[in-house]
């Protein structure tokens, strides 16, 4: 049995997020610069969107680019830019044709004009697509994008008394997509990096030492298969979710 048909499709996580590590570092053990390992991601990234799409995930978010990646240096930052252009127009006939609808979130005002329009394009072909919804998070970081709710609450008027756990997440820019069963993260560190840290209260992480130009299929299948064998408390004991079961 292969490791795809040891998944459960019935339990199969609704809301995937991944932490793509180790582009320079694989770069590197090749005697390239950093953007090659950029680039030779794309194909990992293909991968995991066709995994997800193939297991019927509903929800696809991949840390592009934090709100910390603008202080790399000027050269690195703009190839990545342009690299996200072709990456996006390159792969639109791929997300059209699993059915895969795109978005994004984060601060889009800091990206280049060109890299923002063909993003928007996208966002706008695929936009009747029915499978997955791959979200890119783009210009962001977890306490950027709760330090903007909050400021918008106040330009609201929001009142004291009014706000709760509820109220804050209609602020968030994920309060359209449900919060990540799993978390993926590649290139071996054990830290989530200023990533959906208000989303991931009760998300199952799941660390690999594989940088992250050689994932594929596979490795997001393994992912999945681990995920299954843990049991989700939510607070509760283990008798209590047994019986619920």
């Amino acid at each position: 049995m292969n490791i795809e048909e040891q998944i459960d499709r019935q339990r199969v996580p609704q809301h995937v997020a991944i932490i793509m590590d180790g582009n320079g570092r694989w770069a590197m053990q090749r005697k390239h610069q950093r953007l090659f390992g950029h680039r030779s991601a794309i194909t990992a990234v293909r991968e995991a969107v066709e995994a997800a799409a193939r297991l019927g995930v509903r929800f696809l978010t991949l840390y592009t680019f934090s709100t910390e990646n603008w202080n790399r240096p000027k050269e690195e930052v703009e190839g990545l830019m342009e690299l996200l252009v072709k990456a996006v127009h390159d792969e639109t006939p791929t997300l059209m044709k699993n059915k895969v609808r795109l978005q994004a979130i984060g601060n889009m005002g800091r990206l280049p004009e060109r890299s923002r329009k063909v993003l928007e394009g996208c966002v706008e072909q695929t936009a009747g697509n029915t499978g997955t919804t791959l979200v890119l998070a783009l210009s962001y970081s977890s306490r950027w994008e709760i330090a903007e709710a909050v400021r918008q609450m106040v330009s609201e008027g929001v009142k004291a008394e009014d706000i709760n756990e509820e109220s804050l997440r209609r602020y968030l820019a994920t309060r359209d997509y449900p919060d990540p069963d799993l978390l993926i993260r590649t290139g071996g560190e054990l830290r989530v990096s200023n990533f959906l840290l208000w989303q991931m209260a009760y998300t199952e992480f799941y660390f690999t030492d594989l940088l992250w130009p050689d994932f594929r299929q596979e490795h997001f299948y393994e992912a999945v298969v681990d995920y299954q064998h843990r049991q989700r408390r939510y607070g509760k004991t283990e008798a209590q979710v047994e019986a619920e079961e």
